[in-house]
């Protein structure tokens, strides 16, 4: 299932669309949960009084006050510890790590006990907690600023993974991550915080699904986060050149949409992955995987992928050599076998 669209509606549902950037999405999603859920808390560094690094929490503690979202030491397994011992209690923490890899000194936490204690108690206690990560490149910043480490998130079982490309999927995809019985990884692309798009606050979103983000005919493209509007900007270059380009936002990678992204992909036969991250041991070469195992007999050529390179992030003046672009997608599409029907 994708989020449900409709164009016709009422005076009162029109009073719920909104043109807003991504930043704002999260923002209002944030603040439409703790007015709607007593039981949620927002916490982490500097997500009070300054409202975040990237202002995502701006004006929730003086809206609010300090119980439902405050300050934490700089100490993110402290961070995640804590979360973890309020969503024992009944409490639903949103949690926020200024940046991806600042993340890591939380991860014994996150595999060890965030992960597993619905397992370990045979469903008896869940944990219904969400961390936040800003991730990926594409705003200048240096090291540990601009890490994609969403393949250490995916690959751990019991951890539901998703990234929103759009301020509408970034707004209904948090809301449904906070009302989730189970934790959620939620990343957000820092590239995309400022993009702006219409967001209409009575629309859902289903955890665990991909959207068709556009109809395409002779090769689908694959991706997620910052790399759906590169997606996007290659289906109008590749229109222009005479090709048809399908564009499918994987936005949960995991547990992940094998139902759309397979019938996405047979119907055109061809396929490119996109992902920031470095390639070896990645989302992409999983998605990448998975496609081959289920779309075999369809395929016209080999599954290509386009990623950053297997490197740590390039510094901010080299970093557009490191992250995919319009040229390197168009050149994985034109080795796909088009000499030959499918």
């Amino acid at each position: 299932m994708t989020i449900a669209q409709d164009d016709t509606r009422t005076e009162s549902e029109a009073d719920t669309v909104t043109t807003m950037t991504m930043a704002a999405a999260l923002n209002r999603a944030l603040a439409d949960a703790i007015e709607s859920d007593p039981d949620v808390v927002v916490f982490g560094e500097d997500v009070g009084a300054l409202g975040g690094v990237f202002r995502i929490t701006d004006g929730l503690t003086a809206r609010y006050g300090e119980e439902r979202c405050f300050d934490t030491p700089l100490a993110e397994s402290g961070i995640v510890g804590t979360a973890v011992g309020m969503a024992m209690n009944g409490l639903r923490p949103v949690v926020e790590m200024q940046f991806d890899a600042f993340a890591l000194p939380a991860f014994e936490q996150v595999v060890s006990h965030v992960a597993k204690l619905g397992n370990r108690t045979r469903g008896g206690m869940r944990m219904p907690l969400v961390i936040r990560i800003p991730f990926g490149g594409g705003i200048g910043g240096v090291e540990h600023h601009c890490d994609s480490s969403e393949a250490y998130y995916a690959h751990t079982p019991g951890l539901t993974v998703v990234s929103p490309s759009t301020p509408q999927d970034a707004y209904s995809l948090l809301r449904a991550a906070i009302s989730s019985p189970d934790p959620v990884i939620f990343l957000e692309p820092k590239k995309l915080y400022w993009t702006k798009g219409e967001v209409d606050t009575s629309l859902t979103a289903e955890l665990g699904t991909a959207r068709i983000a556009r109809e395409g005919s002779d090769v689908t493209l694959l991706a997620y986060g910052a790399s759906v509007p590169l997606a996007l900007e290659v289906a109008d270059v590749a229109a222009a050149e005479g090709r048809s380009v399908q564009v499918v936002d994987v936005r949960s990678l995991s547990p992940f949409d094998d139902a759309t992204v397979t019938a996405a992909v047979k119907s055109t036969g061809r396929a490119v992955v996109i992902a920031e991250a470095p390639g070896y041991v990645s989302v992409a070469s999983e998605i990448q995987a998975r496609v081959f195992e289920r779309c075999f007999e369809y395929l016209a050529a080999p599954v290509r992928r386009v990623t950053g390179f297997d490197t740590p992030f390039a510094p901010p003046k080299l970093e557009h050599w490191y992250l995919p672009d319009v040229d390197r997608v168009l050149d994985a599409i034109d080795t796909l076998h088009w000499d030959e029907d499918v």
